[in-house]
């Protein structure tokens, strides 16, 4: 039985929300904009309740006060509104008419306003009264479009009685079924135990019913909730999907039944043709996101995901995860990695998870694990409401932590600083996110490859493969449908991207040779980030701090900053540059301190070493044949050691020949002695000429014979070389072959595209009229 009589999937929301939903309409007067009714399942806002608040804080509202943002705003009023005793409501707001964002916003109390009686309803079930016309309530401007969020209005006083403190958790506003509860029920329910029984064990590991934060109707409209999204009556409708799929793809389609095929309560593994091949391409980090199981939306469904050659959300696989234990993280991993012909990626991303670690190090361990810091972001509130609700700033400064501290010691300072400001020195979680800093503090992570490219200068931006297309409403027998039109949507996008790549021409900012080269070799996305570190470096200065032998040291900062300098490390003969940013090793892009180091030292164009193939526009090129890149490898890795051979032994010649005049002119004439000797080597060798004398017939039969030798010799070596040339002419021209059948390849899918795209808008139009 449900505790209110809405439908489900609007009652959920609410609750994960934390603000009951307004059902009256008020309106406000405005010259220039205009104001509409918002109801609680838009705000998409999460604001959980604590089982630790204060109620010794005595801070208020009071009109002035500033928020970074209007979540904020309303954060701290529920948080308010929890310590004095009331629940409060997400009421009106005031759009602007020149882009519809939100400007100004009403929270009130739960008991604002009257119900609406319509004549001649009688309602199947008499609901209480719970409006009584309450004024209480705050209200919220925007400081122009990048402005802070302000107080404007604040009303105090209530015409009920308030709740008192070991009743507040019943409050709406103040109830939520938080990740470590939705867990451990999940794992009773599983057990055979009912809500009560699972209340009374919550209750005991807790500490008493009023640190538990929510009540028996929401611990039982959970595993409602949870039971209804479990395969149930659409476990066939799933089977067909899979089994219609293998049918169509047989060499290509994988998916794979833990335990029983038949059960509705085993979980469930499957990747199309096209995310193995994907994998094959970007497989290089990973993302398995467990948000949509685990956040509001309580849907089984975690898909494995990456990042592809236009930074788009690229899928590896999907799974529904009905049974979350860890022997079900160890089977889903390990059949992924045989999905995906046994090839580990460098890095792995997962939510924070005890279970999920400890599989990822039995199946990945050599794979860097990195717990999601978006999913760190989202607990902030939850687990430290009562700190967000009195210092509004103290989200926004932990954030800035995080992300701004480009070395390790500035983290390490800026972290002290921040939990002793705010007297969390004896925060349990926050103790716990420091032991763990090294799995998703970025300043900790940058060695490894993780190929987010939002990550690089901080945002806080995280784009799920599914988003828009997974909700709170998304059930199982929905979700098949859901999926089919997320990966069209998807693909879509990509193709969209190539043709936006092939066709349009990016506009270069300078004259710089190592631009051009980039515009021809990235992606229209990637080129972007590219050109922006590059047109940074006009305003960074590079500073020779050491000159070693075979490394130089430069100190690179920015112009008006060089209190913050970045170091890079140059190898002079290998031509590889380090940076103590480390976006390379993190993102795959040359840093602006690695370019304004080039520019110093005239590198004009990228080495090749600095080009990873999968942000280029032949991504997805055919791969040359393992022996042949065998080969390829041999034959660079012979060049390079030679090379850097004979680079230190002249090195050294040089050192020891500019001592004194003297050794320097011996040097000197020994260096073109040896360089007239190299360019000898390098001519073909005449052949030589036939000894002919009367006066020694043996010396002239013995010399007859060395000269045949000589000249056998002499002709397979010019046979050899000419076969070496022409095997040369042969590959580079078959590199040339596969290279213009791969731009065909995907201009004619580009083409293929936009005649199904048009041939889509005329049928449209053919049926309207």
């Amino acid at each position: 039985m449900r505790h209110r009589n809405v439908p489900q999937s609007m009652d959920l929301e609410m609750e994960a929300t934390g603000f009951e939903s307004e059902e009256e309409e008020e309106e406000e007067d405005d010259e220039d904009d205009e104001e509409e009714q918002h109801p609680q399942t838009n705000n998409n806002y999460n604001n959980p309740s604590s089982s630790n608040s204060n109620p010794n804080s005595t801070t208020e509202p009071y009109i002035g006060m500033e928020f970074d943002s209007e979540l904020s705003a309303r954060a701290f009023y529920n948080a308010y509104a929890r310590r004095i005793g009331f629940s409060t409501r997400v009421s009106v707001c005031l759009r602007s008419r020149k882009d519809s964002s939100v400007i100004r916003r009403r929270v009130v109390c739960s008991r604002e306003g009257f119900r609406r009686n319509p004549e001649n309803h009688d309602p199947k079930r008499h609901r209480s009264v719970t409006r009584v016309g309450c004024k209480a309530q705050i209200t919220v401007k925007k400081k122009g479009p990048l402005g802070k969020w302000y107080i404007s209005k604040f009303i105090k006083d209530h015409n009920h009685d308030l709740v008192p403190p070991d009743r507040v958790h019943c409050l709406r506003s103040h109830r939520r079924v938080n990740g470590a509860a939705r867990s451990l029920i999940d794992t009773l329910h599983a057990a055979g135990m009912g809500a009560a029984e699972v209340m009374t064990v919550l209750i005991k590991e807790s500490g008493g019913i009023d640190n538990v934060g929510f009540t028996k109707v929401d611990c039982q409209n959970y595993m409602t909730s949870s039971s209804k999204r479990s395969l149930g009556s659409g476990n066939q409708l799933v089977f067909d999907f899979l089994k219609k799929m293998s049918e169509e793809d047989p060499s290509g389609f994988f998916y794979s039944f833990q335990g029983d095929s038949e059960s509705s309560s085993g979980n469930i593994f499957w990747a199309d043709g096209n995310a193995r091949r994907n994998y094959e391409y970007f497989g290089d980090a990973v993302v398995f996101d467990m948000a949509y199981r685990r956040g509001r939306y309580k849907v089984p469904f975690a898909p494995f995901t990456g990042w592809n050659h236009h930074g788009q959300p690229v899928l590896f696989g999907c799974a529904l995860m009905l049974n979350e234990s860890e022997a079900s993280f160890v089977w889903l991993f390990t059949t992924w990695l045989q999905a995906m012909y046994g090839r580990h990626p460098v890095s792995i991303t997962t939510d924070q998870d005890r279970i999920i670690h400890s599989a990822v190090l039995q199946v990945f361990p050599d794979t860097r694990h990195r717990f999601s810091k978006w999913d760190v972001f989202g607990e902030v509130q939850e687990r430290l409401i009562d700190v967000c609700g009195v210092h509004p700033e103290f989200e926004s400064e932990f954030r800035r932590c995080v992300n701004s501290a480009e070395t390790v010691d500035e983290f390490e300072s800026s972290w002290k600083f921040l939990v002793g400001r705010y007297e969390l020195l004896d925060n349990e979680w926050l103790q716990l996110m420091y032991r763990n800093r090294h799995q998703w503090v970025p300043v900790y992570l940058r060695d490894t490859f993780f190929g987010d490219l939002s990550a690089i200068h901080g945002s806080d931006t995280s784009s799920s493969y599914f988003d828009g297309f997974i909700n709170a409403t998304t059930t199982v027998q929905t979700l098949i449908k859901q999926y089919e039109k997320g990966v069209a949507d998807r693909y879509e996008k990509e193709v969209k991207e190539d043709y936006d790549t092939l066709n349009t021409a990016p506009v270069l900012r300078t004259p710089s040779p190592m631009e051009k080269q980039a515009a021809g070799l990235y992606t229209r996305k990637i080129f972007a980030r590219f050109q922006e570190e590059l047109v940074e470096t006009l305003a960074y200065a590079a500073t020779l701090m050491d000159d070693a032998r075979s490394q130089a040291t430069y100190r690179v900062a920015k112009y008006g900053e060089e209190n913050r300098a970045h170091f890079v490390r140059f190898n002079v003969f290998r031509k590889k540059a380090s940076c103590s940013c480390q976006m390379f090793e993190f993102a795959g892009l040359v840093c602006r301190h690695i370019l304004a180091v080039f520019r110093v030292i005239n590198i004009l164009t990228l080495p090749s070493h600095y080009i990873l193939k999968r942000w280029t526009r032949n991504a997805k090129s055919i791969l040359l044949d393992k022996g042949a890149r065998e080969l390829q490898n041999s034959l660079e890795e012979c060049y390079s050691s030679r090379y850097d051979s004979l680079s230190r032994e002249i090195m050294s010649y040089v050192e020891m020949g500019a001592e004194s005049s003297d050794t320097y002119s011996v040097a000197l004439n020994g260096l073109r002695e040896a360089a007239k000797k190299v360019a000898d080597a390098k001519k073909p060798r005449p052949a030589p000429v036939q000894s002919t004398s009367d006066n020694n017939e043996n010396h002239e039969s013995s010399q007859s014979s060395d000269t045949d030798q000589d000249k056998k010799i002499q002709e397979l070596t010019t046979e050899l070389e000419g076969a070496r040339q022409r095997c040369e002419s042969y590959r580079q021209n078959l590199f040339g072959l596969l290279k213009n059948m791969e731009e065909q390849k995907l201009k004619i899918s580009v083409k293929a595209q936009s005649v199904r795209l048009n041939l889509g808008s005329e049928l449209v139009a053919e049926e309207s009229k």
